[in-house]
């Protein structure tokens, strides 16, 4: 501690730039530098790595460029995905504007669907519909039965066994569409025909269930093979959510004397709820979007308008896209078609858009 009259006491510190440690003049330290505290300038700096080299203590030079290169590594990959999805969204835009603009239809509400003539009406109502009701159902089936897979496999399955059964449930995600497709027409359809006739003749009265066609390709088929499809999507997420439940939570609900299925209500679903409503929004992105099974099962119709039953056939965005792939054969007919892919990616990307502000939320 040094004082001088009419001065505040400065006290001199001793850093050892080896190891970081510090000493007063009093008690030195052994390879160390003495600089004043407060004073943590260039100049120290230098003035510490002198004496240090003058005392034998090489400091070896910090290389920033690998960290720079990482970084900017970084924000290409990022700028990249960004660039891929807004260049998606302007060339479907761009495809498009001419055939909405020749359009004379109302394109939101009509049903029609002329691309061959002269002149184009068309309109995505019909598709919509279809596209929105599989999806829904196939929601409606498969996110009770894929949480409480995720509850037996986290909360009440020993670790080995929950391991295999969620294995097993994942390995529905390997199973080609094109399988689904055709065990969906050719098996789950027919073996489902005596219900669809049971419900049709018991709540035939309610539209929802009204008579709808012959075939047993109808949207309520397509809607169980897709929540077979999206059920591991859910199920993994909501598995990953519950098993990050906090301990100190499920052994505090214990304690007070809570049940098992108590624990699970008041402890592990509050906690994991955000991650189950984000896994059901990508899991709904999915069923949108699924175009080769859909194709294969749903059975084309020629009505003019929209039948609300869930026995009626249909098409939804994709499949008639895909159905219609071979009449791309002038620019207009192909504006068509890429208008109704437009509509599809706008609402996927809005739905993944919302299952991620979800996922987020605390």
């Amino acid at each position: 501690m040094t004082v001088t009259p009419g001065s505040p006491p400065t006290e001199h510190v001793s850093l050892d730039v080896a190891t970081g440690l510090r000493a007063t003049p009093d008690e030195p330290v052994v390879g160390g530098a003495h600089v004043v505290a407060g004073e943590p300038g260039l100049e120290a700096q230098r003035a510490a790595g002198a004496g240090a080299e003058a005392q034998g203590v090489h400091l070896v030079a910090v290389g920033h460029g690998p960290d720079r290169a990482f970084r900017g590594t970084a924000y290409a990959a990022a700028f990249l995905v960004v660039a891929l999805v807004s260049f998606v969204g302007i060339f479907l835009v761009v495809l498009a504007g001419p055939s909405l603009a020749a359009n004379r239809a109302n394109f939101l509400t009509s049903t029609q669907w002329e691309v061959g003539g002269a002149e184009l009406a068309f309109g995505i109502a019909g598709l919509l519909w279809t596209t929105v009701l599989t999806s829904i159902l196939a929601m409606l089936m498969a996110v009770p039965v894929a949480v409480g897979a995720a509850l037996l496999i986290t909360q009440y399955l020993r670790p080995k066994v929950g391991n295999t059964v969620g294995f097993l449930i994942d390995l529905l995600a390997a199973v080609p569409s094109i399988i689904y497709g055709l065990w969906g027409v050719k098996v789950l359809g027919p073996a489902l025909a005596g219900v669809y006739d049971w419900l049709g003749a018991t709540l035939g009265w309610i539209p929802f269930f009204a008579p709808g066609i012959q075939s047993t390709g109808n949207v309520m088929t397509a809607s169980v093979v897709l929540a077979i499809m999206i059920l591991p999507i859910v199920s993994a997420m909501s598995r990953d959510v519950f098993a990050q439940t906090p301990r100190d939570h499920i052994e505090a609900a214990l304690a007070l004397g809570a049940t098992k299925w108590e624990m699970i209500r008041t402890a592990v679903l509050p906690y994991g709820r955000s991650g189950v409503i984000a896994a059901s929004m990508l899991g709904l992105g999915r069923a949108l979007g699924e175009t080769v099974a859909v194709m294969i099962i749903l059975s084309q119709t020629n009505d003019p308008g929209i039948n609300v039953s869930i026995f009626a056939g249909g098409e939804t965005f994709a499949s008639k896209i895909a159905n219609n792939a071979a009449e791309f054969d002038t620019p207009s007919k192909t504006g068509a078609y890429i208008a109704a892919g437009l509509v599809l990616f706008i609402v996927t990307f809005a739905v993944n858009a919302i299952a991620r502000l979800v996922a987020d939320q605390k």
